[in-house]
């Protein structure tokens, strides 16, 4: 069997990470509905809305930034604010801001069978890679909290901006060979289209709480395989049946 080069994303592919979004998005969409009950104008859909659209816009700007998380709360905060007519507070600002940037200290949390899914791979001689969006020291922290760099050593590219340039740049300065490299992940806009626009294989990893973000149409034919599984564990297998065809 010919050695195969797999690249994992880490959010939501290897561990949890949308949950955590989810969660403390309900707590502001709840907080500023009641914050605006008074109106009568303001629904908590259209908080989430609005929120959810300045969160894309944000980092359809620069990337995966930290900041842009709370400050989708500011913007949304003040956007209802001006629209209602109801006073800004900065106290109320600041509380917003905190609420957003403490999703970033939540715990880390592997996928089942992660740790079993890796070793299954490096055993069979598998080269493993880690591909992540982010900033440095948040990925890092997640990474160290996980033990994965005895699995991925020094196979670990985090970018702030994860497209085809970024996937681009990565393949070229590895040398990889692109009919035996795999992305496996769950953001078809991160993941699956710039690895099928590569020429590599994709695996596309469902979850049942996607973000919005990662949601788009792929409109690339696929060069090698592309499939879609739902647990880890699957992965091995389904690699090993492509190259066993």
């Amino acid at each position: 069997m010919t050695k195969q080069q797999i690249m994992f994303d880490l959010d939501d592919t290897l561990i949890y990470c949308n949950k955590y979004f989810f969660y403390v998005i309900e707590q502001f969409a709840d907080l500023l509905t009641e914050w605006f009950a008074h109106t009568g104008l303001v629904t908590k859909e259209e908080i989430r809305d609005y929120q959810m659209g300045r969160d894309t816009a944000l980092i359809s700007v620069s990337g995966f930034k930290s900041e842009h998380f709370p400050q989708s709360f500011i913007d949304t905060y003040i956007h209802f604010c001006d629209l209602t007519g109801r006073a800004r507070h900065k106290k109320e600002q600041e509380l917003l801001w905190k609420m957003g940037m403490d999703v970033y200290e939540h715990e880390t949390e592997p996928y089942p069978y992660m740790e079993e899914t890796l070793d299954k791979l490096a055993e069979a001689g598998h080269g493993l890679h880690l591909y992540t969006g982010g900033e440095s020291p948040i990925q890092r922290r997640k990474i160290e909290a996980m033990g994965l760099e005895k699995y991925f050593g020094s196979n670990i590219y985090i970018r702030q901006q994860k497209n085809i340039e970024a996937l681009e740049g990565i393949l070229s300065k590895g040398k990889f060979q692109r009919d035996h490299t795999w992305m496996i992940g769950n953001s078809i806009r991160t993941d699956v289209v710039p690895a099928l626009t590569a020429g590599i294989h994709a695996i596309h990893m469902q979850t049942k709480l996607e973000w919005h973000y990662n949601v788009v149409g792929i409109d690339v034919a696929p060069k090698g395989a592309f499939f879609t599984l739902e647990l880890l564990k699957q992965v091995p297998e389904a690699i090993h049946q492509y190259l066993n065809r």
